[in-house]
């Protein structure tokens, strides 16, 4: 029963998330990509470029080419294509439409377009990241690189960013060689937010705690912070004599405060702690 009713907290929790997340890409794209042109890959990238040649919107481009290659991914894989993607995948689809409506632009925000590449880079890499940790995907692309994966033998990862590389070049040829650069700059540093990013998101405190007196650090991990902890027996090597060691797992604002703890209660206390951006278990990530 417990476990159910975390599952199906965690469910709200991954959709909240995904909901919050699409709006960050939509924003991204809708506000910073599209009207400075930056086509640094994806199905946006093709939609700016596209745009430039078709008599259609980027948004219209966008949401067509996404809702085709939602098809396809739902013809390949059939019920085994994920619900999560879907739904991610129809949120940033119909977004930049939504706002091309209601909030219909002419030109950029500023005169800055370092500053817009900037949160063009961001917005949607901090969302990607988040999709990434739940695992989830925004489609577009994604949905390419999982039929190539089905059906092909094709080295995926360089498939993807060749046909980034192309769109940047094209952008090149059908705006100018600045926004080509802009966007080539946008490509190189999308990937390195996103994995900085999504290290971040999962950057957890380990403890190992050598002391004379266990309990009430214990007690305080599991009573006050929510935590497990691993308790055994180890002797010093100098004096030969018997300490224990407390051995636990903290998420960034716990670990200050059982440091804090340590410091007032048992001040002679030995603590090393180290960073770690994948723990999987309960409490943490991949708990089922």
């Amino acid at each position: 029963m417990m476990h159910k009713i975390y599952k199906y907290k965690q469910e709200i929790y991954e959709y909240i998330m995904f909901t919050i997340a699409s709006a960050m890409m939509v924003i991204g794209i809708y506000f910073f990509k599209f009207p400075n042109h930056f086509s640094f890959g994806g199905v946006s990238g093709i939609s700016i470029v596209l745009a430039q040649v078709l008599p259609h919107t980027p948004g219209s481009i966008n949401l067509m080419i996404n809702i085709v290659l939602l098809l396809i991914g739902f013809a390949v894989f059939g019920k085994e294509f994920g619900i999560k993607t879907t739904y991610i995948t129809l949120l940033v689809s119909f977004g930049p439409k939504v706002l091309e409506h209601y909030f219909p632009m002419d030109g950029p925000l500023t005169n800055e377009p370092v500053l817009e590449l900037m949160f063009a880079i961001a917005l949607p890499a901090f969302a990607s990241a988040v999709f990434f940790n739940l695992g989830a995907s925004s489609g577009g692309t994604d949905i390419v690189a999982m039929v190539l994966k089905k059906y092909t033998k094709v080295d995926i990862g360089t498939a993807l960013f060749m046909s980034d590389v192309i769109i940047v070049i094209l952008a090149c040829l059908v705006f100018n060689v600045q926004t080509g650069l802009f966007s080539l700059v946008g490509l190189l540093a999308k990937s390195l937010v996103v994995d900085e990013t999504i290290e971040n998101i999962n950057l957890a405190k380990y403890f190992t705690i050598i002391c004379n007196d266990p309990e009430p650090i214990v007690k305080y991990i599991m009573n006050d912070l929510g935590k497990g902890a691993t308790v055994y027996k180890a002797e010093g090597a100098y004096g030969h004599q018997e300490k224990t060691v407390i051995l636990t797992i903290l998420k960034r604002q716990q670990a200050v405060e059982l440091k804090n703890f340590i410091r007032r209660n048992q001040p002679g206390a030995f603590i090393a702690i180290t960073n770690s951006s994948e723990i999987i278990g309960k409490g943490f990530r991949g708990y089922n």
